[in-house]
């Protein structure tokens, strides 16, 4: 039976948090807004690319690099060093394409920029560009790429450094370190609240008109 969308969620959020972590996650978020005219989303990807690329260009340097000490030191003929380049080139693709080595294949800076860039798509498409004031914040973290970012409407720029954000990061990322994932994201959204209930109390719209749950991503 295919996996509905349901049984992904659980399985990713499982292996991140239990349901009552995510139920103070929820909690947490809609306290935090209580403070503020600001909007928290908090989201949580299992990955920000697949990467499928990088286990085949590794597999392809490695087929065309054998060539050149098999004619050099061998009387092999073409058509057998041919034949060694694609056993070579089958085999790594498949070898290296166990998601643990995959991950490893790709440059830090290369994983740092995808889970950038999923976690700019996920604050528009969960609508943070569009709060009224435009003091919608996004907590983001994906899994694979270990990857933490806060990301702030124009609104609050004006008002908040970006060390500001950046220690709160960093307060989440220890805490997921240590195992404390669930402390860690509430920690980060208490904080997040407390900065944006300073800047920006309670108006006269709807706080609470985006999600007030963790938000898991496949």
């Amino acid at each position: 039976m295919p996996e509905t969308t349901t049984d992904r969620h659980n399985r990713i959020a499982g292996s991140f948090m239990s349901a009552n972590d995510e139920k103070r996650v929820g909690a947490a978020i809609k306290a935090a807004e209580s403070g503020t005219s600001g909007e928290i989303v908090a989201v949580v990807a299992a990955d920000s690319d697949s990467y499928l690329w990088a286990p085949i260009l590794v597999a392809a340097l490695a087929a065309l690099a054998l060539a050149a000490p098999l004619i050099v030191f061998t009387w092999m003929t073409v058509q057998w060093i041919y034949a060694l380049q694609v056993f070579a080139f089958v085999a790594l693709a498949l070898g290296l394409s166990y998601t643990p080595l995959r991950y490893m294949l790709v440059p830090k800076s290369v994983k740092r920029e995808r889970a950038h860039r999923r976690a700019v798509e996920q604050f528009l498409a969960q609508n943070l560009h569009t709060t009224s004031g435009r003091t919608g914040v996004l907590i983001f973290v994906s899994i694979a790429e270990q990857y933490a970012e806060i990301l702030a409407d124009s609104g609050i720029h004006k008002k908040v450094t970006v060390e500001e954000w950046q220690s709160i990061v960093t307060v989440l990322t220890t805490a997921i370190g240590d195992g404390r994932t669930a402390d860690g994201f509430v920690d980060a959204i208490n904080r997040c609240g407390a900065v944006l209930a300073t800047h920006f109390p309670p108006g006269t719209h709807d706080p609470n008109a985006l999600p007030n749950h963790l938000i898991v991503l496949g």
